[in-house]
C-alpha cells in the first residue's frame, strides 16, 4: 500500500553534513550506554519502536478501511461526496509530513514530536468513535465530530509520519549500520501486518457486531482509538532505553531559501547586461554553499521528473472508495464465508507481501540473466500501465455489476408495478398508453411483476379496473416509481425507491393486506403494522429469514426465505380465509440481487498491487539513490506530496461527478497511460547522477582551500621582510 511503504520516511541520518549545518553530529549524540537484545547488537529499545508502529498503523488503516462507508450509511451522504471527503482526508494525511519534519527538525526533535503529536492523534480517534454513537446529537453534531476527529487524525498520522522510522533508526551506532538495515525490514513487515490485520478485523466489528440498532461504527472507530492509545503507552514505556538526538536545524527550509533566494535574485538581476548563469539555481551563490547548491539542483532535477506521479495514486487510492463502493453492489458469499465489502482491501497489503519476493528474487533475476538492463524509471512505467489495466478490469467489473441495478424512471416516465392478488387479470388504464392487461399472481408459481413504464406528463391519474369494474385511480408523478397491491375491490399504493442499499445488504418491507394489525419481530426491531399499510424499509444482513409475527397475541412465523446480497423484497401478507387462520405471504423481488460476484475483483487488486511494487518500491529506491545524504529527506517529502496531490485529483473528479462510474475509471486509466508516455519521455532524456561525487567536489574544494593557506603565509612573510628592511 502507498502509506506503508511511504512511512519509511527518513530525516537526516546521524553524523551526515548538510550543507549548512551538521545534522546529528557525534557531539550532539548521547553517550549513554543502552541495553541490547540478547547481546546483539540491536537495542532493546527497537521493540517498543516496532510495537509502536504496529498498533499505529493497525489504528489508521482500520479507521480508514471502514470510512467511506461510514459516509455513507450512518451520514447518509451519496458516493461522490463520500469519495471526495475520502480522499480530502488521505490527501491532508499526506501533506501533513511536511509540518512534521521540520517541527522534528528545528524545535521540537523527533521523541517529543512522536509524544505529542500522538495525544493529537489518540484525541482525534476518541471524537471520531464519539461521533458514531447515534445518540450523542442531531446528524450535524456527528457530521462535526467525523470533521474535527478526522483532521486531528491527519495531523497525528502525517505529522508522525517523518519521525518514527528515522528515530528507529537513530537507535543504532553508526558501526551496525547492517543491523539498522534489517531493522527498517522488520518496520516495514510490522506496517504491513498492522495494516493487513486492521483491515480485515475492523470490517467485521463493523458489520458483524450490532450496537444501537445498526452496524457498529462506534466499535469499528473505538478499537482503533483503542490501539492508538496503547501505542502511545508502548512508546512512552521505552523513554529511558531510547537514544534521542536533539534538534538541529530543518534542511527543508534551507532548501526552500536557497531557491527562493536564487529567484529574487535572478529577478532582481533580470537585465541583460548581467552575465548569463550555468543553471538558474547559481545566482544563490552570493548566499548559499556551492555544496548546497549543488545539493539543491540534484533534488530540484528528481522532483521535476516527479511531477506526472500523482496519477498513479489518483488511482492507486481508489481502492477504499469507488472499489469499495464496487464491492457492496456483488456477490460476496464464498461458499458459506461472507466477506463484508471494505474487507477486499485486505487483498492488496497481503499480494504486497507474496509479490515483493517473487519480484526480487525471481521476476527481476530473470530478466537480468536474459541481459535486460531492467531501469528504474521503465519499471515505474511498467507499473503504471499495470494500474491502468487494473482500472480496465474495473471498468468491465463495473459494467456488469450494474446490469442488477433497476433503471430509474426519467423526465416524462413513471414505473408502476400491480401486484395482482384481485382473483382474476386487471386491466391498467393510463391516458397516453396502451392497455396493459396484469394476470393474477400465484403464489405456488410466483413469477416476480415487471414494472409497467409509462409516459407521463407531470401528474396524471392511472385507472386499475377488474373486467368492467373500476378497482381504484392511482396518481403517477413523473420520475417516480410505484407499487399497487390490488385484492378484491381496494388498492394499496407505495411509493419506491427502487435502488440497492449502499452497503450491499439486503432490503425487506412488508404489506399488510390483512384486516388486523400485525407486529412483526425483523432487525432487532418490532414494528407494528396496520391494515392496509406499509412497513419501513429494513435492511438485514444476507441469509434465510424466519421472522417472528404476532397477530391478536397469536405468535406466527413468516418463512422469507433467501434475502441476498442487494436486493429489495417485497413480503405482502394475505389471509385465505376469513378468521386470518391462514397467513399467507407472498415474496416479491422489486430489485434483483447481486449476481456478480466479488471474487472478479481479485484481478484488478492483483494489476494493482503487481503496480505498486514496479512504481513505489522501485521509486523509492529511485528517490533514495539520486539524493545527496542531507537531502534525502527533501526526496521523501517530495514523494509524499505526490500521494498528497494524486488524492487531490480524485476529490476533483468525484465532486464534478458528470461521469457514470464506469466512464470514471476509463478516464483515469486513460490518463494515467497517457501520463507514463510522458513519464517515460521525461526519463529517457534524464541522466543519473552519482550523490557520492559531492564528497569529491568536496575535496576538492578543500584542497584548493589549502592551497589558499601557504600562499597566505608566504604573503605575511614577506609583509614581515618588508617591516624588517623599513626598520634597518
Amino acid at each position: 500500500m502507498s502509506g506503508p511503504i511511504d512511512d519509511l520516511f527518513l530525516l537526516s541520518p546521524p553524523g551526515q553534513k548538510s550543507g549548512v549545518k551538521k545534522f546529528f553530529s557525534k557531539e550532539s549524540s548521547p553517550t549513554k550506554r543502552v541495553p541490547t537484545l540478547c547481546g546483539t547488537n540491536y537495542p532493546l529499545s527497537i521493540l517498543f519502536i516496532i510495537v509502536n508502529e504496529f498498533c499505529e498503523r493497525f489504528s489508521f488503516y482500520g479507521m480508514k478501511a471502514v470510512l467511506t462507508l461510514y459516509f455513507l450509511n450512518y451520514l447518509h451522504w451519496d458516493e461522490n461526496l463520500s469519495t471526495t471527503v475520502y480522499h480530502a482526508f488521505t490527501s491532508l494525511c499526506y501533506f501533513t509530513p511536511i509540518i512534521g519534519a521540520p517541527i522534528a527538525d528545528a524545535w521540537l526533535g523527533k521523541f517529543n514530536t512522536i509524544f505529542w503529536l500522538s495525544i493529537v492523534y489518540v484525541i482525534g480517534h476518541v471524537i471520531k468513535a464519539v461521533g458514531a454513537i447515534p445518540s450523542v446529537g442531531s446528524t450535524d453534531v456527528h457530521v462535526a465530530l467525523s470533521m474535527i476527529g478526522l483532521i486531528a487524525i491527519a495531523f497525528g498520522t502525517g505529522g508522525i509520519k517523518p519521525c518514527v522510522s528515522a528515530f528507529g533508526g537513530d537507535q543504532f551506532a553508526e558501526e551496525h549500520a547492517q543491523e539498522r538495515g534489517k531493522f527498517f525490514s522488520i518496520f516495514y513487515l510490522s506496517i504491513n501486518a498492522g495494516s493487513l490485520i486492521s483491515t480485515f478485523v475492523t470490517p467485521v466489528l463493523r458489520g458483524d457486531v450490532q450496537c444501537f440498532g445498526t452496524d457498529c461504527y462506534a466499535l469499528a472507530f473505538g478499537v482503533p482509538a483503542a490501539l492508538m492509545f496503547f501505542a502511545l503507552i508502548v512508546f512512552v514505556c521505552g523513554s529511558g532505553m531510547y537514544k534521542k538526538y536533539p534538534p538541529q536545524g530543518n534542511i527543508l527550509a534551507s532548501v526552500f531559501k536557497c531557491i527562493g533566494f536564487a529567484i529574487k535574485n535572478r529577478w532582481n538581476h533580470r537585465s541583460k547586461q548581467y552575465p548569463k548563469r550555468e543553471h538558474w539555481l547559481d545566482w544563490a551563490s552570493e548566499k548559499h554553499t556551492k555544496k548546497l547548491i549543488t545539493e539543491v539542483k540534484m533534488v530540484t532535477k528528481v522532483l521535476f521528473l516527479y511531477i506526472p506521479l500523482p496519477m498513479f495514486w489518483a488511482l492507486f487510492d481508489q481502492q477504499g472508495s469507488r472499489w469499495t463502493l464496487q464491492a457492496t453492489r456483488m456477490n460476496a458469499d464464498f461458499g458459506g464465508f461472507v466477506i463484508q465489502p471494505d474487507q477486499m482491501q485486505i487483498l492488496n497489503p497481503l499480494l504486497i507481501l507474496i509479490l515483493i519476493p517473487i519480484f526480487d528474487l525471481g521476476i527481476y533475476p530473470l530478466i537480468k540473466l536474459c541481459k535486460i538492463n531492467f531501469k528504474p524509471i521503465p519499471k515505474m512505467t511498467i507499473g503504471m500501465i499495470l494500474a491502468a489495466l487494473a482500472f480496465a478490469v474495473a471498468t468491465i467489473v463495473e459494467i456488469k455489476t450494474n446490469e442488477t441495478i433497476p433503471a430509474a424512471p426519467k423526465a416524462g416516465e413513471s414505473f408502476l408495478q400491480v401486484l395482482n392478488f384481485a382473483g382474476q387479470e386487471v386491466t391498467i388504464i393510463a391516458p397516453g398508453n396502451n392497455e396493459v392487461k396484469q394476470p393474477e399472481l400465484n403464489s405456488q408459481d410466483f413469477q416476480d411483476p415487471e414494472y409497467l413504464k409509462l409516459n407521463i406528463t407531470d401528474t396524471q391519474p392511472v385507472i386499475i379496473s377488474r373486467g368492467n369494474i373500476e378497482i381504484c385511480t392511482v396518481l403517477l408523478t413523473s420520475k417516480t416509481s410505484y407499487s399497487v397491491a390490488v385484492e378484491n375491490n381496494k388498492c394499496l399504493i407505495t411509493g419506491d425507491r427502487n435502488v440497492k442499499t449502499s452497503n450491499g445488504q439486503a432490503s425487506v418491507r412488508f404489506i399488510n393486506m390483512l384486516d388486523v394489525s400485525v407486529n412483526i419481530s425483523i432487525g432487532g426491531d418490532n414494528d407494528k403494522i396496520d391494515p392496509g399499510s406499509v412497513s419501513e424499509e429494513t435492511q438485514l444482513k444476507r441469509g434465510k429469514i424466519n421472522a417472528p409475527c404476532w397477530i391478536e397475541n397469536t405468535e406466527y412465523s413468516i418463512d422469507l426465505g433467501l434475502l441476498d446480497f442487494g436486493g429489495a423484497y417485497t413480503a405482502v401478507l394475505r389471509s385465505r380465509d376469513e378468521a386470518n387462520k391462514r397467513i399467507e405471504v407472498v415474496k416479491i423481488e422489486d430489485v434483483a440481487a447481486n449476481s456478480f460476484h466479488v471474487a472478479w475483483q481479485v484481478p484488478q487488486y492483483f494489476l494493482i498491487s503487481a503496480g505498486e511494487v514496479m512504481f513505489s518500491v522501485t521509486g523509492l529506491e529511485f528517490s533514495y539513490s539520486q539524493a545527496p545524504t542531507s537531502m534525502k529527506s527533501v526526496l521523501q517529502a517530495g514523494w509524499l506530496l505526490t500521494v498528497a496531490f494524486g488524492n487531490v485529483i480524485v476529490l476533483i473528479v468525484a465532486q464534478a461527478g458528470s461521469l457514470e462510474q464506469w466512464a470514471e475509471f476509463i478516464l483515469f486509466g486513460a490518463l494515467l497511460i497517457a501520463v507514463s508516455i510522458i513519464f517515460s519521455i521525461m526519463g529517457y532524456f534524464y541522466i543519473p547522477v552519482n550523490p557520492d561525487d559531492l564528497k569529491d567536489e568536496d575535496e576538492k574544494d578543500e584542497n584548493e582551500e589549502k592551497k589558499k593557506i601557504p600562499d597566505f603565509f608566504e604573503m605575511n612573510q614577506d609583509m614581515n621582510m618588508v617591516e624588517k628592511k623599513t626598520k634597518i
